[in-house]
């Protein structure tokens, strides 16, 4: 296949779209449903991510992505019964790609809300299955089980658009995209992120850890295919935080950090302990949780909205409570795509468990950021490369 007509372009008013190749045929089959332009920007974005994610881990990877940015991206980390809990998993074992896309989606689970999915391995069964139970509008895989493509295609009222790609797959060197009629040209970015780029620790602190490290590779990969200005928050082998598209570092850091903390705050007895109605489903029980953090839960306490959600009106999570809770949270790795130009950044990161750093450092403030590390305790990594993206 050379040329694949879509319905429309982003918008339906952008009439024709199409995608096509100039030489060979298009690396992707398209085994259910009907992908638009958006579906895949997601899809191709999305594969480089999770097919770099093994790549440099060796474990099954996964991304949720939303706009050409990722909601969430994780790798085969074994999940805690908390997570389980707050990731809507039963106590069953899960097989490593399930279990990297579950991680994947439970990064953010408001924005993964309509997704398109990324597997770096066979789409199985088990994975299906959890998909079949969120809201979603596509996958890409190297390949799927049988059981996993029948259960997948009756996603959405059969139209749910499953794309098998070409693993081995390599695209040119050199890419063009169109802007306002004109051609833009330049070499694809194939930078490698590998351990080799978290050498150069100019802070007091040089200690990171072999599973610091694996996080702040991940949290660089992530940011290659995400929307600049961005940053990742990542622990355990998976993004909590993501902050895309910012035209202001700190915004990014603070984006990203509330995500991070939510991610956290979700982990309280408090919240796994909410008493849901049975008959409500996981993205109404997203989005109340979303309201129970928040600054305005009281206002709904008293106006009794609680009602057609709770069984009875939940315990208060105080602000006092929300503060020590977070407390908790250590360890965290923080990526940055370009260099943080102030201190600021560093100190709001601190406040989501930030303990590590990779950044590209270069900027006439590099000193200033330094020292608030070191003050903080902070271990930081100049890599030397920028990943903007897009």
């Amino acid at each position: 296949m050379k040329e694949l007509n879509l319905k429309y372009g982003c918008n339906p008013n952008q009439k024709p779209a199409r995608i096509y190749m100039k030489n060979g045929d298009i690396p992707i089959d398209i085994l259910n449903g009907n992908p638009g332009y958006i579906n895949l920007l997601d899809a191709f974005n999305s594969w480089q991510l999770v097919k770099e994610l093994k790549e440099a881990t060796g474990r099954a990877s996964a991304a949720s992505f939303k706009h050409v940015s990722p909601a969430g991206a994780a790798i085969a980390v074994p999940l805690t019964e908390s997570l389980k809990k707050v990731y809507y998993i039963d106590d069953t074992e899960l097989t490593d790609i399930a279990t990297a896309y579950i991680r994947a989606r439970g990064a953010d689970r408001m924005s993964s809300y309509g997704d398109f999915v990324a597997l770096s391995e066979e789409c199985d069964e088990q994975t299906a299955k959890y998909l079949s139970c969120e809201v979603s509008d596509g996958i890409i895989a190297p390949s799927y089980s049988k059981m996993a493509l029948e259960i997948l295609m009756k996603k959405r009222r059969g139209s749910y658009v499953i794309i098998q790609i070409d693993s081995n797959y390599t695209p040119n060197e050199i890419e063009t995209k169109d802007i306002y009629g004109i051609t833009f040209e330049q070499k694809r970015n194939d930078v490698s992120i590998a351990e080799d780029v978290l050498t150069n620790i100019p802070t007091n602190n040089k200690r990171i850890p072999n599973d610091a490290k694996r996080d702040l590779m991940i949290s660089l990969i992530i940011l290659k295919y995400t929307q600049s200005n961005s940053v990742c928050y990542v622990k355990d082998g998976q993004a909590i935080g993501i902050g895309a598209g910012q035209q202001s570092r700190i915004h990014c850091t603070r984006l990203a950090g509330n995500k991070a903390d939510t991610w956290f705050l979700r982990q309280n007895s408090k919240v796994i302990n909410l008493p849901f109605r049975k008959d409500i489903k996981r993205v109404d029980k997203d989005n109340a949780i979303d309201i129970y953090l928040s600054d305005d839960y009281m206002d709904i306490l008293a106006d009794g909205l609680w009602e057609p959600i709770f069984t009875e009106k939940p315990i208060l999570f105080t602000k006092e409570e929300k503060k020590q809770w977070l407390t908790e949270l250590t360890d965290v790795s923080l990526g940055s795509d370009a260099f943080f130009p102030f201190g600021d950044n560093i100190e709001r990161a601190r406040k989501s468990g930030v303990s590590y750093i990779a950044q590209t450092g270069g900027s006439i403030r590099d000193n200033d950021v330094i020292e608030t590390c070191d003050k903080l305790g902070i271990a930081m990594v100049f890599t030397g490369i920028r990943l903007f993206h897009h």
